[in-house]
C-alpha cells in the first residue's frame, strides 16, 4: 500500500519533467533560426496606414548573416574608423558613408542569399533623354553580381532603350499616361510603387529601390545599403539647421512637420528597403496626398514631402548618407569621400512639361 502511494505520487513529477524535456527540446532546435517580421502586426504608428495584407508579402525575413568559411577581410576596430561624420543614428540606425563598412565581407553574406532587388525608375516626357545613361552606369555600379530587376515607368515605352544586362538581371517596361503637370507625374508614384509590389514583387523579389531616373551611378551601390527602410539623406541640407529644411509647414496637410520637430531631410528621388516596409511608406504617402488633394493641399514637395513626414514618424533602420544621391552642380564637400549616385545637371524648363 505505501508502495502504490509513492508511485501515484510520482507519477505526475514524471510527467512534469518529460513536458518540460519537451519543451526544451523544441526551444532548443528553433533557436538555431531566427525569423523576424520588421513590422509585425502589433506594431503601432501615430500615421493612419493598412497593415499589408498576408497575401501580398509574406512577413518573415531572415536575418541570419554568414559569411563563407576561411574568408578573409581586413580586421575591424571599434576605436578606429572616421571621426570626421557620424555613423548611427540617435535611433541606432547605421548611416554608410564611405570607410564605414566592408564590401568584400558584405558581398560575401549577401550573394550566397541569392537574394533579387527591384529597382523603380519612371521616365515619363521628356525624361526619357536620361533613361539611357541611368540604365548603363547602373550596369557598371549598382549591386554588380546579384540578380536585379528594373522597372521602367514610361508613357513613350517605343523610346526605351536597349542596353546589355549581365546574366541575372533585367528590365520591364510599365506603361504609364501622360500628364500635363510634374506635380502629377511626382504624386501618382507612390500608387504605381504600391501596385507594382502587390501585382508583381511579391512573387520574386526581395528589396526594391525606388530612383530618379535623371541621375546616374558613379561607384559602388551595393549590399551595405540594405535594410527594413532605407532613406538617402539630401545632399542639399545635411549641413542645416533642422529649421532651414523645407518641410511642409501648412498645419493642414498630412505632410507637415511643425519647426523643431524632424530629424533630417531625405530625397524623394531614393528610397527603399524590403518590400513590407516600402508598401507601408508608399501606402500611406498615397493615402495621405489623396487626403490633401480633397482638402484641395497640394504639400510643397509633393511625395518628398510626405516621405519625410512618414519617415520622421516611422524611423528609417539604414540610412545613407548624400554619397548615395549627390548633385553635379555642388562641389563636393571634404567628407563627402566619394559621390555614387548623382543627379545629372539639367534644365527643367526644358523637361517639365510644366515649371
Amino acid at each position: 500500500m505505501q508502495m502504490y502511494a509513492m508511485n501515484s505520487k510520482a507519477v505526475p513529477a514524471i510527467l512534469l519533467t518529460l513536458l518540460l524535456m519537451v519543451v526544451l527540446y523544441y526551444y532548443l532546435t528553433q533557436s538555431s533560426r531566427v525569423i523576424v517580421s520588421p513590422c509585425p502586426t502589433s506594431c503601432w504608428t501615430s500615421e493612419p496606414k493598412d497593415r499589408v495584407p498576408t497575401y501580398v508579402i509574406p512577413t518573415g525575413y531572415v536575418f541570419h548573416l554568414e559569411t563563407p568559411d576561411h574568408l578573409q577581410y581586413s580586421q575591424p576596430s571599434i576605436v578606429k574608423g572616421r571621426t570626421d561624420v557620424v555613423a548611427v543614428t540617435p535611433w541606432l540606425a547605421p548611416i554608410v558613408w564611405e570607410g564605414t563598412f566592408n564590401p568584400v565581407l558584405l558581398d560575401s553574406i549577401y550573394k550566397q542569399k541569392k537574394i533579387s532587388i527591384a529597382v523603380t525608375v519612371f521616365a515619363v516626357g521628356k525624361y526619357i533623354m536620361f533613361l539611357k545613361n541611368f540604365l548603363e552606369t547602373a550596369e557598371q555600379h549598382f549591386f554588380v553580381g546579384f540578380n536585379v530587376h528594373v522597372y521602367v515607368f514610361t508613357d513613350r515605352p517605343k523610346e526605351v532603350p536597349k542596353v546589355n544586362m549581365a546574366v541575372g538581371r533585367q528590365l520591364t517596361v510599365r506603361s504609364v499616361p501622360s500628364s500635363k503637370r510634374w506635380q502629377e507625374i511626382s504624386a501618382r508614384r507612390m500608387e504605381l510603387i504600391q501596385k507594382l509590389i502587390e501585382e508583381q514583387l511579391r512573387k520574386n523579389s526581395d528589396y526594391i529601390f525606388c530612383l530618379d531616373v535623371d541621375s546616374k551611378f558613379h561607384d559602388r551601390w551595393g549590399a551595405e545599403s540594405l535594410g527594413g527602410l532605407v532613406a538617402v539623406i539630401h545632399p542639399g541640407y545635411y549641413l542645416d539647421d533642422r529649421g532651414k529644411f523645407p518641410y511642409e509647414r501648412q498645419s493642414a496637410s498630412k505632410a507637415y512637420v511643425a519647426h523643431g520637430e524632424g530629424d533630417f531631410y531625405y530625397c524623394g528621388g531614393a528610397f527603399g528597403g524590403i518590400l513590407e516596409e516600402v508598401y507601408l511608406l508608399a501606402n500611406t504617402c498615397r493615402s495621405n496626398f489623396e487626403e490633401d488633394a480633397k482638402n484641395g493641399i497640394e504639400a510643397a514637395w509633393q511625395e518628398e514631402s510626405h516621405l519625410n513626414r512618414y519617415m520622421w514618424i516611422n524611423k528609417p533602420s539604414k540610412v545613407l548618407s548624400p554619397e548615395y544621391l549627390w548633385q553635379d552642380f555642388k562641389p563636393r564637400n571634404p567628407e563627402v569621400k566619394t559621390v555614387r549616385f548623382s543627379g545629372v545637371i539639367k534644365n527643367y524648363a526644358d523637361i517639365r512639361p510644366n515649371v
